[in-house]
């Protein structure tokens, strides 16, 4: 497995200064925001993404999987952007997002994304990258691992796979349906997101939260001896996505999230 770490929370660093702290700190690769409002913006994605490949191979790191919002073949520059990745060796592409429009909508919503799906297959395929959609809880229609799964029937794993989050997974599914989802997404397995999530009251509303890895409700050491059972081999993306922190703050917490990754990879391969 490559341990990469999320780009999103960086972004107020020039990329060289990201990347060799990342560096520093251990981390293998990057996974880089080729998106409106990331590192890279799409219109520029062929001018910039060579130049970010070299920026961070010069700090001995890789780029295996760049974050895009891409969810149709058509829209302006996803072509353009499954292209220049090829052409970077960058082999995984996280797919943007589609919002649940409400009860009574979903079957008509997951057809009309398969669809979609069908013709980003076709770039996957002419440019050899895997794109795959992120488990994202909320009123997202990739919330539910059975709906993903659903959306994924009848496509090739190596060019349209899932991308899960057991975050977002526990938060839907906090005793069993993460385990449950894991199993039924299985062999479709593609790439891996961590972080960690609490419930907490706020005022008198709970809110799932993001909290530092080990602290929350994802049991990690299950979901790493599950990755070693059907034999994952992609890339995991540690994502440092706290928002009441300064960016120092972030830094040493990514220091820590890695850490805590490797000691429970240890546990998990070792004695599991």
């Amino acid at each position: 497995m490559n341990i990469v770490v999320f780009a999103k929370m960086f972004q107020k660093l020039p990329l060289p200064e990201f990347a060799s702290i990342m560096a520093d700190i251990g981390f293998e690769g990057v996974d880089l925001t080729v998106r409106p409002g990331g590192y890279i913006a799409p219109e520029e994605v062929e001018e910039k993404l060579p130049e970010a490949i070299d920026i961070v191979k010069s700090k001995g790191l890789s780029i295996p999987i760049i974050t895009t919002s891409i969810v149709d073949a058509n829209e302006p520059y996803a072509e353009e952007t499954f292209k220049t990745a090829s052409e970077c060796g960058v082999k995984y592409l996280k797919l943007g997002y589609w919002l649940y429009e409400g009860f009574g909508k979903l079957k008509a919503q997951i057809e009309n994304i398969r669809k979609s799906l069908r013709e980003i297959e076709k770039l996957s395929r002419k440019y050899c990258i895997n794109a795959a959609i992120h488990t994202h809880s909320g009123m997202f229609l990739t919330a539910e691992p059975a709906v993903v799964l659903e959306i994924l029937r009848d496509f090739n794993p190596d060019f349209v796979g899932a991308y899960i989050d057991p975050g977002h997974m526990v938060v839907e599914g906090g005793l069993a349906g993460w385990l449950m989802g894991m199993d039924m997404l299985n062999n479709r397995i593609r790439m891996v997101a961590v972080k960690d999530f609490a419930w907490i009251k706020r005022g008198n509303s709970w809110k799932a939260e993001v909290v530092p890895l080990g602290e929350g409700l994802v049991p990690w050491r299950k979901v790493f001896e599950i990755l070693k059972r059907i034999d994952f081999k992609g890339p995991v993306s540690i994502h440092c996505e706290y928002e009441e922190i300064s960016l120092r703050e972030i830094i040493e917490q990514a220091r820590k999230d890695l850490n805590y990754v490797r000691n429970i990879l240890y546990l998990s391969l070792q004695f599991s």
